[in-house]
């Protein structure tokens, strides 16, 4: 008998028991409800659940496997997903009220290619609004499970909170400038950033086409393996999705990571960082190394005065996202939001030329740094989730400039549109204490390798096996 309680296996662990048919789809989506109907109401992650559907879903595929029709290991399994994804009659808010009567006529892709994986879908999460910092008041925001005053990661913060609670067994985030990381990182799971276009965005909500990404946020790394593998791919009604074959990510797992080259650049990790995180990080590459990586010393030059340029991009690239509603509805926008589209109007073509110009000199600079590496470390987040009060983060728009620190470990990754894993590396010395993370930066379509690299510190570890201190 497995001890970790059902809600807190890993995809893995429950696919397996579903495919020898030991455990029955529908019971586990239901014990799923459960434990969402017990914690849903202190943790404020579902913006929409659709239990019926996922009864109804989990029955087919219950009907599927008995008689030999297993698809594989989301088969039966329940997922949810950011509230960017369209779903095909069920409201998608991208947490604005300016968005509460949007109910698609058709599924986004990703969506749809969990349908064929046969996942069973339990709901639509919550995110800021619009995927940005900061949520509409119309919407509720998502608590930390670690400590419900402490930040839960922003955008993709319903994923994180939601999955690392065990309310669903894996889910999709997005990351534009750090909300697949940032929230996987407070809420001390897994997640995957893939590379900039190995995931359809067709039918997903933007927030700036140019830098968004769709991806994993589970509690494994062999369980973001499974998910990435069933919704990576071309896609024709995508044209910036990519045309190159998707492999098996579990496959070659196992294969450890002696000799993998890992770059280190002290002064970019350890500069004005939070001590406890530089420690947590430092001991996780020193353990990449004990497995048999070889860790190289890399100088990067300061790439903070580039991170300034990602608000112009951003806000920019989302007034072109809002226009179909913004300022049209402007007054059903959020004052944090609201202030980030009216910031976006006064871009001038000058200033998001210039910033892109800072854009590419970043990308040149890590293309530079990869010259004789195969992964790069740094930490995912400057310091543990922070205090935060809850009508702060309903806005207005903070006055004073972004400090680039929030995404020094970010942003240029969504830049040069490079895969990244962050994974559970240790616990702050607070009480309770707060996750710790690290982060493993690849070259494009290296999603395979960072697999690798995260299930074997898995392997070396226990960090991911930990879980917040909640009922």
């Amino acid at each position: 008998m497995n001890p970790t309680p059902l809600y807190y296996q890993t995809i893995a662990e429950v696919a397996d028991r579903i495919a020898a048919k030991e455990l029955s789809p529908v019971d586990l989506t239901t014990a799923m409800l459960d434990r969402i109907d017990q914690l849903e109401g202190q943790l404020k992650c579902y913006a929409t659940l659709m239990a019926d559907e996922a009864i109804a879903s989990a029955r087919r595929a219950e009907e599927e496997i008995s008689t030999g029709k297993y698809m594989g290991p989301l088969h039966g399994v329940p997922i949810a997903i950011k509230d960017l994804c369209f779903t095909k009659g069920v409201r998608t808010m991208g947490g604005s009220k300016a968005l509460m009567d949007h109910v698609p006529d058709f599924d986004s892709t990703v969506v749809t290619r969990f349908a064929e994986a046969g996942a069973v879908l339990l709901g639509k999460l919550n995110l800021t609004e619009g995927a940005m910092g900061g949520y509409n008041p119309a919407l509720e925001i998502p608590k930390n499970p670690w400590n419900p005053t402490r930040w839960a990661g922003a955008s993709s913060s319903g994923s994180g909170a939601a999955t690392a609670a065990g309310l669903c067994y894996g889910s999709l985030g997005s990351d534009t400038g750090g909300s697949i990381r940032f929230p996987s990182a407070a809420c001390g799971i897994v997640g995957i950033k893939p590379t900039w276009g190995r995931v359809s965005r067709h039918g997903v909500l933007a927030l700036a086409d140019s830098l968004d990404h769709v991806g994993p946020m589970t509690r494994s790394t062999a369980d973001a393996a499974i998910l990435l593998r069933a919704i990576a791919g071309h896609d024709p009604n995508d044209p910036t999705s990519l045309p190159s074959p998707v492999p098996d990510y579990l496959a070659g797992i196992d294969e450890g990571i002696e000799g993998v080259r890992i770059g280190w650049a002290e002064d970019y990790a350890t500069r004005n960082i939070n001590p406890e995180v530089v420690e947590a990080v430092r001991a996780a590459v020193g353990g990449l190394e004990s497995i048999g990586a070889q860790i190289v010393e890399i100088d990067l030059p300061d790439l903070d005065p580039y991170v300034e340029s990602w608000p112009v991009l951003c806000s920019a690239e989302a007034l072109v996202a809002h226009q179909d509603t913004y300022p049209a509805k402007a007054d059903d926008y959020g004052p944090w939001f609201r202030d980030w589209l009216e910031m976006g109007e006064r871009v001038t073509g000058a200033d998001y030329a210039r910033a892109n110009n800072a854009r590419a000199a970043c990308v040149g600079h890590l293309r530079t740094a990869f010259q004789n590496i195969d992964l790069l470390a740094c930490p995912t987040t400057a310091w543990p989730p922070y205090e935060v009060v809850g009508e702060d983060l309903y806005g207005p728009l903070p006055t004073k400039p972004r400090d680039p620190k929030m995404q020094r470990f970010t942003a240029p990754f969504d830049y040069s549109g490079a895969p990244t894993i962050c994974l559970p590396c240790g616990l702050n010395s607070e009480n309770p204490p707060l996750p710790l993370s690290f982060q493993l930066v690849g070259e494009p379509l290296s999603e395979a390798l960072l697999c690798r690299a995260g299930h074997a510190f898995e392997q070396a570890t226990d960090w991911h096996t930990l879980r917040p201190p909640i009922a």
